[in-house]
């Protein structure tokens, strides 16, 4: 009897563990080019991006430097505040940036977030103000899963992530020093640096860059667009982490 017991539990424990689906990794999206965190180039190319805005008065702060270091970056923008401000996704698009989508209420995902809802509503919006249809999609907080990766592809995106090693998560106000120095001792070519054009109440990251710009600019990197970036990408293999 307990040979028989033990061998149903056994069972039951390989049938609900062993055969149960594995979870795909990044190595896995990343080898089938359905989800980017950096690229593989020998390009001096960096792209620096914002998400989170627009915001009326940190965005365009963020502007004027990087017209300053004559930088072009890539807006991950939320719809509804895109409704609220128009007039700073407008001035993204004038002076050559890219927008891309970040959900319609920076909404995150779960079972109950109609995610081709945020997207769509989103594109939408940034099309009646801007005239431009965007392919880029980036979700909040970098959650995803692979029915999001299914949705993200049929709706005509790219999923955007970012270089694991160049997030100052300056969401968190760490400091002005703590971001600069996570940016600049880690920086390699075909790196995607994560930003956030608004924190609230908080300037740091403005602050920040008016260090990491020229600094990156002395090295001899140029600040891209993410298409831009990806049209430096190497074909060879990836490398699993």
């Amino acid at each position: 009897m307990r040979t028989i017991l033990t061998f149903c539990i056994c069972f039951f424990v390989f049938q609900s563990v062993g055969y149960a689906a594995p979870q795909k990794d990044r190595f896995y999206y990343e080898t089938r080019g359905e989800v980017v965190w950096e690229v593989s180039t020998d390009e001096k190319v960096i792209a620096l991006t914002f998400d989170d805005g627009p915001h009326p008065s940190q965005t365009p702060q963020i502007l004027d430097l990087l017209k300053q270091y004559h930088a072009k970056a890539t807006f991950f923008v939320v719809g509804n505040k895109i409704k609220l401000y128009p007039d700073v996704l407008k001035r993204e698009v004038d002076e050559g940036h890219e927008i891309a989508n970040h959900t319609y209420t920076h909404a995150f995902l779960s079972k109950r977030t109609n995610m081709k809802k945020e997207i769509n509503k989103t594109d939408e919006i940034i099309y009646s103000v801007a005239g431009i249809r965007c392919h880029l999609f980036r979700p909040p907080g970098g959650f995803y899963n692979e029915r999001l990766v299914n949705i993200v592809k049929q709706e005509g995106h790219k999923m955007i992530m970012w270089s694991w090693h160049l997030d100052p998560r300056d969401w968190s106000t760490p400091g002005v020093n703590k971001i600069v120095n996570k940016v600049l001792n880690n920086s390699s070519s075909g790196d995607i640096v994560l930003f956030h054009d608004y924190v609230e109440g908080k300037t740091q990251t403005i602050e920040a860059l008016q260090e990491i710009l020229p600094e990156l600019e002395k090295r001899g990197y140029r600040f891209v667009t993410v298409s831009e970036l990806l049209t430096y990408r190497k074909a060879v293999p990836a490398k699993k982490p």
